[in-house]
């Protein structure tokens, strides 16, 4: 019976993650803006101990800042993070699609393949959170491919603190299209197994995700969040 117990409590706070994981990355929690746990826990109606696990996990995943006399903060970066950030991660798409290329089995392109016909079903719907799920797959996908767990890891931990970044970045219709071709790009060289190919699509695909995030906030797009939580 204990064990039971135990299953069904930590089924719940990972439920719990997946939910505010989706408004981390979806925006409806802002960026730099407080996890009020009172407020959250009513809104996703559970107690506060599953809930405060799932804040942890989330912020082990890198979505979350655990900050001093602050609590639990959703994930802000400036300009000069994105920049950092983004500098590294394309490298590690690049080295990831160059490996899976080299690696990837027929079954595992299939596999993509189908991702990427459901993600397109998603951009003819304009479902953008949906899309957005597919695509995080697609490119979990290549990476699983590249059959090397320390990039995996790397990859994940790194790429966890620009997630709401590069959903935003496909909410102008004419970037997100361009997205999608991008994509279709990637699929093709996966399946010929051009390595080379393959990897400089990813790093340009990083590298106008890092440009349209930082004209964002230069614009004002991605506007900073006060001391209450909401925006300025």
């Amino acid at each position: 019976m204990a064990e039971v117990i135990e299953i069904a409590r930590r089924s719940l706070h990972e439920q719990v993650a997946a939910r505010l994981r989706d408004m981390l990355v979806e925006g409806r929690i802002a960026p730099g803006a407080k996890l009020n746990e009172r407020e959250l826990a009513e809104r996703l109606g559970v107690s506060r101990t599953p809930l405060r696990e799932a804040i942890r996990q989330l912020a082990a995943e890198g979505l979350v800042d655990l900050l001093p006399h602050r609590g639990a903060v959703a994930v802000q970066m400036n300009e000069e993070d994105v920049r950092h950030t983004f500098e590294v991660l394309a490298s590690l798409e690049g080295l990831s699609g160059e490996l899976a290329a080299q690696r990837i089995t027929d079954a595992e392109v299939a596999e993509l393949r189908a991702l990427h016909y459901e993600m397109l079903a998603c951009h003819a719907r304009g479902d953008l959170p949906g899309y957005y799920r597919l695509n995080a797959q697609i490119h979990d996908g290549i990476n699983a491919a590249a059959k090397n767990p320390v990039l995996a890891a790397t990859y994940r931990g790194l790429n966890a603190r620009v997630q709401s970044l590069r959903f935003r970045t496909n909410q102008e219709r004419t970037k997100w299209q361009e997205a999608v071709k991008e994509h279709e790009r990637m699929i093709e060289l996966l399946a010929a197994r051009d390595a080379a190919g393959l990897k400089a699509v990813l790093v340009a695909h990083l590298e106008r995700k890092r440009d349209t995030v930082l004209n964002m906030i230069r614009n004002g797009a991605l506007l900073p969040v006060a001391a209450n939580g909401s925006q300025a």
